[in-house]
């Protein structure tokens, strides 16, 4: 139900809703790319969007607790006592939400010393006088006693996102009292959250029919000599916890707080600090919602406007549209929108407009300014001339998302896009906003013009209505898609401007991202080839796998459950088999594959030896399943590069996934048996290079220890093993191997000792030890580390080998939580980003070889730091040296770039 006719005040308990985010949303799947939790601000966040935007209140504010001491722990020490400590995956994620709130422009009111339910109470008896009413977010069932006819409780059923509605009916319904008497029923029968026990043996149905019978705690304790039974002998012998239960759930309603109501009526928000917020957590799903809850921002003042065009584009014929393209001169940057798509290995364009920026002022823009035109309408005269616009000088074309338009093109037939050299691609204005701030959640065009233009995209409702009245649907979207053009060809401008600034920034853009485009779009219009057979023969191996698994699993307890049910397996686990309890979660006890694995370590029981199985032998064939769906007509997969996801250059993969299968497992390797070399090519070929991260560490820190072994060509984890443990290389174990690796890899990624305990399973101070350890014999890595940050704190970025800037404004923050997410990124991403930069400039290497000695061999797949292409028959010899070459010549490092380069029928095979 809405409440946008009247004045409403939501109110929202702070750490009562975050820490049910933190528990309802995993921490493993919200964390930043430079590792800090987000699970408990996305959550909130989350929540707070959907209930405004459902909502629509006109006042809002948030209290949080301040902690010790409060006015009731000075009454009762033991209040709240034996709480387990705050996760220390939690910590700081409250700062982070405090931020977001103030740049909601959200007031935080607080109290010293008392807590956030009291100041929620307060502030809904101040907006029942002012008549206005409430609704309170609260996990606090104490909030329960403040519901009225103009206080409503949203109180969480599960996580965040399930909020019973409480009204008093709906308390009376639940609990058997009203509003006013649930503190005497919490009283009575305790609250162990708060360290408050009650009556023993008395439940609610008992508590609430005293309640009812005697009209409320006073009457019941009035009268606590007449009531019978050991129930009547057990509250006379705790009266006095009664009272005190009694005392200590009562809310105060008038404290002095430091805000009143009319305060809290809700303002606009500072747009450019919450984006900017977003960005920090990576928060990308969150947008769409934001504005639906708190609006768009006003983009169109200020210095940038809607500019007015002195003559508008126009919707072409045949003819028109040949007549303005041989109109464009040879010098002329030229933007074209089309409204391309591509999926599942097929993809088309049935629109495009054109919008073209004179360099010279000879050129006539005023007979043709630009257009659109529906593609079905050309003649032949109009597709030759379109197609040698896109073909003879494709680098004063600019395009946003370009590989899309590309692929679209070619599937067209007008142009040929395995001709196509990577030093031919267009520009790219998504593509050029991406590298000069490479931070954003997304680089959409409409997001882009607003940010950088001051312009909106969307016709205003009138303009919008007399569109509609003069012009049919298809004429309107012609004008609409000129409209994009001219603001590809104006942001292409801007950006332009900006990237001369910044000369490495620029040569990143033109000489690696925009080259790459080409190589990714003749890669996933080329696919891989699928064994369907081998795929069907794997989806059952596993099937029955899991059947047996959950067979046996069965027989280990004697009886058939769910497995896939969290709480018939925490009944089996936790009651039946009687196995130590994980971690508490809202609905029992986790049941999550690293808990149960923990728990199989502890107790070796078959049971969770089968359900680990069972879980193992379900995921891949759902892993299976959604290659078989992704497979398209031709019998290959084509997923989908994206340029613009990670701030470090790292290309992801996408539609589906194929940069997540396994190496090392047996089940990744059966699945990349699958990738085969298709009809009319001999084999795969794969080449990767070792160790990358750590030889740019090395190159980097200067270390002389990591850079000898190197050049000598030891095994680098055995060698820093040796060193760290001090033993010799032929005596490290492979748990040593393994310890060493996971600190080396990580103190490049701003890994704690926390962290490293956690990954390796040791103790904190054994992890700090190890790292002091590795720290002494290689100093040349901590100076680095320490340098890299000081340098970018003093700049404001990173730089990668190649240029490629990273900006870390909150390097400079006054929260804690925000500058050592900054400073973790900041020991990242030179190494990361440069692993990508050397990839991309192997990459451009390889295609422009392949492509200018017209071989047939192409590029499949890039997978991190692996490149998987399809060899023609007779080309290996010639394909695999230029690969080699290429790849090894990508960067001059004081290290040597080692790659290793395999052959087989297919990608695993052709493993090395």
């Amino acid at each position: 139900m809405s409440t946008a006719n009247a004045d409403t005040l939501l109110l929202i308990d702070g750490h009562s809703l975050a820490f049910r985010a933190f528990y309802a949303l995993p921490v493993e799947n919200f964390t930043t790319s430079t590792g800090q939790h987000t699970n408990a601000v996305y959550g909130f966040m989350s929540m707070l969007l959907n209930v405004v935007a459902a909502e629509e209140p006109t006042h809002l504010a948030v209290s949080f607790d301040l902690g010790k001491p409060t006015v009731r722990l000075a009454q009762y020490p033991e209040y709240k006592a034996g709480r387990k400590p705050t996760p220390p995956e939690f910590a700081g994620q409250v700062d982070l939400l405090i931020d977001l709130l103030k740049a909601l422009r959200v007031p935080i009111v607080t109290l010293e010393g008392h807590e956030a339910d009291d100041v929620i109470a307060t502030l809904a008896a101040q907006a029942r006088e002012a008549g206005i009413s409430s609704l309170i977010i609260s996990g606090d069932r104490d909030c329960m006693q403040l519901v009225n006819d103009s206080t409503t409780l949203l109180y969480p059923k599960r996580g965040v996102s399930d909020l019973a509605r409480m009204t008093p009916e709906a308390v009376e319904e639940k609990y058997g009292v009203s509003p006013e008497n649930y503190p005497g029923l919490a009283a009575l029968v305790g609250e162990t959250a708060d360290n408050l026990p009650g009556v023993p043996g008395v439940g609610e149905k008992t508590a609430a029919k005293w309640l009812a019978a005697h009209g409320d705690l006073d009457g019941v304790i009035a009268h606590a000599d007449q009531i019978g039974g050991k129930a009547g002998e057990r509250l006379r012998e705790h009266l006095d916890q009664v009272v005190r239960n009694q005392r200590l759930n009562r809310l105060e309603t008038a404290l002095p707080l430091p805000v009143g109501v009319a305060e809290t009526r809700r303002q606009e928000a500072d747009f450019a600090v919450v984006e900017e917020l977003f960005d920090v957590l990576e928060f990308r799903a969150l947008k769409e919602r934001f504005e639906r809850a708190f609006g768009a921002p006003d983009r169109t003042g200020g210095d940038a406007s809607q500019p007015e065009e002195e003559i508008p584009p126009r919707v072409l014929d045949a003819a028109g549209f040949r007549e303005l393209i041989e109109s464009i001169g040879p010098e002329e940057i030229v933007a074209l929108a089309g409204d391309g798509h591509y999926a599942l290995g097929h993809g088309d364009v049935t629109r495009l407009a054109i919008a073209r920026a004179a360099l010279e002022e000879t050129l006539d823009q005023e007979s043709h300014p630009g257009g659109a035109v529906e593609l079905a309408d050309l003649d032949p005269a109009a597709e030759q001339a379109l197609a040698r616009l896109l073909t003879e000088n494709p680098r004063r074309l600019v395009f946003h998302g370009a590989k899309t338009q590309l692929k679209a093109f070619h599937e067209r037939g007008l142009i040929d896009l395995a001709a196509l050299n990577p030093e031919q691609a267009p520009l790219d204005t998504e593509l050029a906003a991406y590298v000069l701030r490479p931070e954003l959640r997304g680089y959409g065009l409409d997001d882009l013009a607003a940010r950088y233009l001051g312009r909106s995209l969307e016709p205003d409702s009138a303009d919008g209505e007399q569109l509609a009245l003069d012009l049919d649907g298809g004429e309107a979207e012609l004008l609409a898609l000129a409209r994009r053009a001219r603001a590809v060809l104006d942001l292409h401008t801007e950006l332009a401007a900006r990237l001369e600034q910044e000369e490495g920034t620029r040569a990143v853009f033109s000489e690696l991202e925009v080259p790459t485009v080409t190589i990714l779009a003749k890669a996933e219009l080329a696919g891989v080839q699928i064994d369907r057979e081998l795929l069907g023969e794997l989806v059952s191996d596993y099937r029955a796998r899991g059947e047996r698994s959950a067979e046996a699993a069965f027989e280990a307890i004697g009886e058939r459950i769910n497995l896939g049910s969290p709480k018939q397996l925490q009944v089996v686990l936790f009651e039946t088999l009687g196995m130590r309890k994980t971690k508490r979660t809202k609905t029992g006890y986790t049941t999550d594959a690293d808990s149960l694995a923990e728990l199989y370590a502890e107790t070796q029981h078959p049971f969770l030896e089968h359900v680990l199985a069972y879980r193992d032998a379900t995921k891949l064939v759902q892993i299976l399943e959604g290659l078989g769906r992704s497979i398209a007509d031709d019998g290959r997969i084509h997923t989908t590069y994206q340029q613009t996801v990670a701030a470090t250059g790292r290309l992801s993969s996408t539609d589906p996934n194929l940069q997540n299968i396994p190496v090392r497992t047996e089940a990744g390797r059966r699945i990349r048996e699958l990738f085969i070399a298709g009809p009319g090519y001999e084999r795969l070929l794969t080449a990767d290079y070792s160790q990358i991260e750590m030889r740019i560490m090395a190159h980097l820190s200067g270390d002389a220890g990591l850079q000898e072994a190197y050049r000598e060509g030891e095994d680098l984890h055995n060698y820093v093993g040796a060193q760290v443990f001090g033993v010799g290389a032929e005596d490290v174990t492979l748990e040593m191997r393994a310890r060493v690796k996971a600190m080396s890899y990580g103190l490049a990624y701003g890994l704690s000792a926390y962290g490293l305990s956690k990954q390796l399973g040791i103790g904190v101070d054994e992890a700090r030890a190890l790292m002091t350890g590795y720290f002494e014999r290689f100093g040349g890595v901590k100076r680095y580390l320490d340098e890299v940050v000081d340098r970018a704190r003093r700049s404001g970025y990173t730089e990668t080998l190649f240029g490629r800037r990273r900006y870390l404004p909150d390097l400079s923050s006054d929260n804690r939580q925000r500058r050592e997410m900054a400073e973790r990124a900041a020991l990242n991403a030179p190494i990361q980003g440069s692993a990508a930069d050397i990839m991309k400039r192997a990459m451009i290497g390889v295609d422009r070889e392949l492509t200018g000695q017209r071989l047939g061999s192409r590029v499949l797949l890039q997978v991190h730091d692996e490149l998987i292409l399809e060899i023609a028959p007779g080309e290996y010899e010639q394909a695999a040296a230029i690969v080699r070459e290429q790849m090894g010549s990508a960067a001059e490092l004081d290290v040597p770039l080692d790659v290793n380069i395999g052959s087989g029928a297919s990608w695993h095979a052709a493993a090395h």
